[in-house]
């Protein structure tokens, strides 16, 4: 079974409980008021290996990740009651509707998920749509005392309330202080670090409550949302590295104190993606989009395959020639699919396909597993066939499309199909010789070869 890196409990742990055959996950979704870059992308395919793998072990597997179209602030670590929140903002500059925006940015990140073969999830609720949800919670938490609502209409959440705060990140409340971009502490909070689980305001986005008009805080929308469609037991919850403090520590915190008892059995998160050895971000003008990517003429699945060579936990630097090198191992795995399947089907090599199901297994050990693959396709001692069916069972779980050509190779000219195998174990041997000889007699069969750092692929 399946084994994941557990934040909070600092060790790799088995995320399926004994004797379950289901999982529950939620995700935290995006923010919809801008194009989704290819580092943010990299989280929710974090999410898409987790659904894969598990449900090539027969587990059936239930995913809920939100879609904030509530913006919080531009800058959250100040409560301004006035100020606009990202989806505002954004909408001002492009001199548009705020929900009109967010439905434009929604549909442009699903179409990039899709493009990335990330399967969609059973529940993507709105927190536009849920703020009923929010509330009903909020109210909860002051019931129960952790919370309190102050005169101007703030409700936070009592930080003190939950002394197991920091379990995930390590950060104490003990050791805790006011935030750099905040002069002095708030008058309005009990402790420095409370939080907002909902802010007054009258501007465009706002709800009625018993605490007066406003808005919902960032934390408390994934919080209501898991909850509602996922139930007071979660299997895994799952984010980039940058979402484990403050966000999903106060997640935690609102979670477990409205249900009692811990609801998130596992956190998972995801490294940072660099692009050229910087941060991605806008601020820094680093960013590169899934359209840049196909734009460049590359496949966006390029981008997946370049992801998957480095683990989910490790920080990783993509660069242009590394998605370049992608594209064409994509290539070439997909023309000798193309290849491979003109020859008799054969049974796959078990125990080199269970090599790599368990690197998969092992805390999702990607770059083992695509090495693995590699020297499975390599090894000319294994019949065509069998390489053929190893490859499209894999490719249930690293989903790279890799039977798209299959359609192109039933126009391969008679013997083609074998002299291109032929050339392929030749130049394994280096023997340079016969590769130039067959190149020769495939070209004389309108079969065109091109040789790449990877191997040949051939049009």
């Amino acid at each position: 079974m399946l084994r994941l890196y557990d934040t909070r409990n600092r060790q790799v742990e088995r995320i399926v409980p004994e004797g379950s055959r289901s999982l529950r996950m939620y995700t935290c979704g995006p923010t919809v008021y801008r194009s989704a870059h290819v580092g943010n992308l990299r989280s929710y395919l974090l999410s898409d290996l987790i659904r894969r793998v598990s449900e090539r072990q027969r587990v059936r597997v239930v995913v809920c990740r939100n879609i904030t179209d509530v913006g919080h602030l531009v800058d959250d670590a100040e409560i301004d009651p006035v100020g606009e929140d990202k989806v505002l903002a954004q909408a001002k500059a492009e001199g548009r509707g705020a929900l009109e925006i967010s439905r434009f940015y929604e549909d442009a990140f699903l179409a990039d998920t899709a493009a990335l073969n990330i399967r969609p999830p059973e529940h993507s609720p709105r927190a536009s749509e849920t703020i009923d949800l929010m509330i009903e919670m909020i109210a909860k938490l002051i019931e129960k005392g952790h919370a309190y609502a102050v005169p101007d209409g703030s409700v936070f959440f009592d930080a003190a309330s939950f002394p197991t705060y920091g379990e995930i990140s390590g950060n104490r409340l003990d050791q805790l202080r006011p935030g750099h971009r905040v002069e002095g502490v708030d008058p309005r909070k009990r402790f420095h670090a409370d939080w907002a689980l909902w802010k007054p305001s009258d501007r465009e986005l706002t709800w009625e409550t018993p605490w007066g008009r406003g808005f919902p805080g960032w934390h408390i929308e994934c919080s209501a949302m898991s909850l509602r469609f996922l139930g007071e037991r979660i299997d895994v919850h799952t984010g980039g590295i940058d979402l484990r403090f403050p966000h999903h520590e106060d997640e935690r915190a609102q979670s477990d104190a409205t249900a009692g008892h811990e609801v998130v059995r596992h956190w998972v998160h995801g490294e940072h993606l660099l692009f050229d050895g910087r941060k991605m971000s806008k601020s820094t003008g680093n960013v590169v989009l899934l359209k840049d990517v196909a734009d460049a003429g590359l496949d966006p699945l390029a981008v997946r395959l370049a992801l998957l060579e480095h683990r989910h936990r490790q920080q990783m630097n993509l660069t242009w020639d590394t998605l370049r090198a992608a594209d064409r191992t994509l290539r070439r795995w997909r023309s000798q699919v193309a290849a491979w399947s003109e020859s008799p089907s054969g049974p796959m090599p078990a125990d080199r396909v269970s090599r790599i199901e368990a690197a998969f297994d092992d805390d999702l050990d990607t770059p083992l597993a695509l090495r693995l693959l590699r020297e499975l396709e390599r090894d000319g001692s294994l019949a065509p066939g069998s390489r053929f069916e190893a490859f499209l069972h894999l490719d249930q779980i690293l989903a790279l499309d890799l039977s798209l050509d299959i359609g192109r190779s039933r126009s391969l000219p008679g013997g083609a199909a074998e002299l291109l195998e032929q050339r392929a174990r030749a130049r394994d041997a280096q023997d340079w010789a016969v590769s130039d000889r067959l190149r020769d007699e495939l070209a004389a069969l309108g079969v065109k070869v091109a040789d790449t750092p990877e191997g040949q692929t051939w049009s």
